[in-house]
């Protein structure tokens, strides 16, 4: 496979963010029912496809390190919070697709063996070669980083041939403007590093973005929460904007 194209990549990394299983409906943190869906399209994903996956799942559902700062909380405490908040996140995760029939792992960046097991980057491959799902929890293990740019770390890491950050929000990819704002907004089917960093449009952090250029790992912005859309983008299909 040549990295860039359109074509199925067999090992990716999806970007999930913790809103991503929140309820819209209700102050609950995590939404059963979006986690089951989700859980169900990534099992059948992985066993009609030729697929490695694996997922790193925030957790601003639960907690965000900005939010704690503002709260006159130590930054490095608070996003430390955080991080525990995205384990909460990969453990509910890894029961819901379990329960599809789809083994997986949870492999924290944070040690605490009675739940996950200790990130290392040849387990992580080794899972994937086995057939399970990997999730990763704890970011990357150290605060000021998201978990946009701990996800293209760990893209880079396991050799992954491309990341997939799903939204939440209803945009289904890259636009020229925030399409909430402005009615006159285009999508664009792809858009160059440059192009993206020059214009100043954020669809993920900056330090992400210019990692995943000097890594040349070409990302694909999709609408996660759009029926079908996750099995569309595990299969490669020609959705949402790709950036390379």
């Amino acid at each position: 496979m040549v990295v860039g194209s359109r074509s199925p990549a067999r090992r990716l990394v999806l970007k999930m963010s913790g809103e991503a299983l929140a309820s819209s409906s209700s102050e609950e943190a995590i939404d059963a029912a979006v986690v089951e869906r989700l859980a169900g399209d990534i099992a059948a994903a992985c066993e009609e496809l030729p697929l490695e996956l694996a997922i790193m799942v925030g957790g601003g559902n639960i907690w965000r390190g900005t939010t704690g700062e503002g709260q006159g909380i130590d930054r490095a405490t608070s996003d430390t919070m955080g991080m525990l908040g995205t384990v909460i996140n990969a453990l509910a995760l890894q029961d819901a697709v379990e329960r599809r029939g789809q083994p997986t792992r949870v492999l924290s960046a944070i040690h605490m063996a009675e739940v996950a097991e200790p990130y290392i980057r040849r387990r992580a491959i080794r899972h994937l070669e086995k057939g399970r799902v990997v999730i990763f929890a704890a970011g990357m293990g150290n605060p000021y980083f998201t978990t946009d740019t701990s996800a293209a770390l760990r893209a880079a890491e396991i050799e992954a041939q491309m990341l997939l950050k799903g939204t939440h929000s209803g945009v289904d990819g890259v636009y020229s403007a925030d399409p909430k704002l402005d009615a006159s907004a285009q999508r664009f089917d792809e858009v160059a590093f440059m192009d993206l960093v020059s214009r100043d449009l954020r669809v993920m952090d900056l330090t992400a973005i210019t990692f995943c250029r000097d890594n040349q790992l070409p990302i694909l912005v999709f609408d996660l929460m759009g029926p079908g859309m996750l099995r569309r983008a595990l299969a490669g299909e020609e959705i949402g904007t790709l950036i390379r």
